[in-house]
């Protein structure tokens, strides 16, 4: 019996080490990664919305790079979800309830899709309404872990961070795949009906998060109060330096540049004939690289001045970017390489290049933000990041609406590839605003703890799955 017990203890810390990162796997603890599986797990839909908006509301490919524009503002203002559930408790609970209320969210607007959204404003509403959905429960998940880093030490802050960010990246990876899979042999409105259960399991956990109310604590209330005045006021401080703003508007102007994913999910399926499983195949393949790409930077680039890197991972990614012409005209044919082939090799480097090139993003938002503001100030920065995201797509739709792209004429693709590559370049001369390798070398220890988090950028639930590579550093 003795022996029985000593080696369930063995099996528990061997799972408590491997599998949670020296954390007990506490019910919270659960809660808390299930709210990020979830956020990974709902681009099990993803294709269904790309297909749903194009065979069924029959969008233009301008108007769906619109639509992405809008259902990204939720991502834009995530910082005013954080001074909400700060400052407007709901019956004395700032955290468990706008979890609950964001799964109900999640699944109202899933179901809709399911059921009553047969225009394309509809659509716009419904899935801007999933998008606000996670946008609130990323915003109290990693509020909720950066509590409890700060309390740790520096390396348990860290990996209860790449925890988090785990758990997200396996539901991704479940997904990718079967998102394809699905529409081979479902309708969209099932997958809708699918994926609405998902939202109701943030809703469920919430429960599990121990939290006491504030009613319980005035003078804590009180003092929360005149932190969160402070915070403003070191935040505004902040954001005048010109060591902070010059950088972000370098990463604004570098994530502003038109994008063509929407002209290319067209393509894709209109032209070249790719089956909803095979871009589920994609995603797949652009999942694990970048999760290659992610650890080749970890290994090999972390220490690299980040104007070499985005220098470098600029000029290389515009070039490898031209790769694309040679879809687009068919002249792969000519050499021999078949569509399929040439997609997933083109998306897989370029997945790499992209995730290497968006990693000092993260670092550079999390260097920039000084002591007692880093996850007011990094979340202001993403929220930067995401309106630069929006920008692009709406610069985007009004390229392909200018050259005449549509759901069945892409004779000027070819034209948009040379535009959205080249214009990538743009940043370049602006090198300069970024952090000289001394600085950088000087805050090579600050990095706070709310950066090492899962802070993920927002990815639209239409996105071209074979392109979506090109602009993996640029949807945040």
């Amino acid at each position: 019996m003795l022996i029985h017990s000593s080696g369930l203890s063995k099996v528990k810390d061997s799972v408590k080490e491997k599998i949670f990162f020296g954390h007990e796997p506490s019910a919270e603890l659960i809660a808390i990664l299930t709210v990020y599986f979830v956020q990974g797990i709902l681009g099990l839909a993803r294709l269904a919305v790309s297909f749903f908006l194009k065979d069924e509301l029959l969008l233009s490919p301008t108007q769906v790079s619109a639509l992405l524009g809008i259902v990204a503002l939720p991502w834009i203002i995530k910082p005013v979800f954080g001074f909400i559930s700060d400052g407007l408790p709901i019956f004395g609970y700032r955290r468990r309830p706008y979890l609950i209320l964001s799964g109900i969210l999640g699944t109202v607007s899933w179901v809709s899709l399911a059921t009553m959204v047969h225009t394309a404003w509809a659509a716009t509403l419904a899935i801007a309404l999933g998008s606000l959905s996670v946008a609130v429960s990323d915003v109290i998940v990693d509020s909720l872990v950066v509590e409890r880093a700060r309390v740790e030490s520096q390396a348990d802050a860290g990996s209860l961070q790449s925890l988090a960010w785990g758990a997200s990246a396996v539901g991704g990876l479940i997904t990718a795949y079967f998102s394809g899979w699905l529409i081979e042999h479902f309708s969209t409105r099932t997958v809708f009906w699918i994926t609405a259960l998902f939202p109701l399991l943030v809703s469920a956990v919430a429960w599990l998060i121990a939290e006491s109310p504030v009613s319980k604590q005035t003078q804590d209330h009180q003092n929360n109060s005149l932190t969160i005045k402070h915070q403003l006021g070191q935040l505004r401080k902040a954001v005048t330096q010109k060591a902070i703003w010059l950088p972000t508007a370098f990463v604004f102007i570098w994530q502003a540049t038109p994008t063509a994913d929407s002209a290319f999910f067209f393509f894709t399926t209109n032209e070249l004939h790719f089956a909803p499983e095979f871009l589920g195949r994609v995603r797949l393949v652009t999942n694990l690289a970048s999760l290659v790409g992610i650890w080749i930077f970890q290994r090999f680039l972390k220490t690299v001045p980040f104007r070499v890197i985005f220098g470098w991972s600029t000029v290389l990614s515009a070039a490898l970017g031209m790769t694309m012409l040679l879809l687009v005209t068919h002249t792969n044919r000519a050499l021999g390489i078949d569509d399929h082939w040439f997609s997933l090799g083109d998306s897989l480097i370029l997945t790499v290049m992209g995730q290497i090139a968006y990693m000092p993003v993260l670092v550079l938002a999390a260097r920039l933000c000084p002591a007692g503001v880093e996850a007011t100030l990094f979340a202001l920065l993403m929220s930067v990041s995401n309106l630069a995201g929006m920008v692009s797509y709406e610069f985007g739709a009004l390229i392909m609406h200018w050259l005449g792209i549509t759901e069945n004429n892409f004779d000027s693709l070819w034209l948009l590839v040379i535009i959205t590559n080249l214009s990538t370049l743009l940043p370049l001369p602006f090198l300069s605003w970024l952090p000289a390798a001394q600085e950088q070398t000087e805050t090579l220890a600050l990095q706070p703890a709310s950066a090492i988090n899962g802070e993920q950028p927002f990815v639209p639930d239409l996105i071209s799955e074979v392109d979506a590579a090109r602009t993996q550093a640029k949807s945040i």
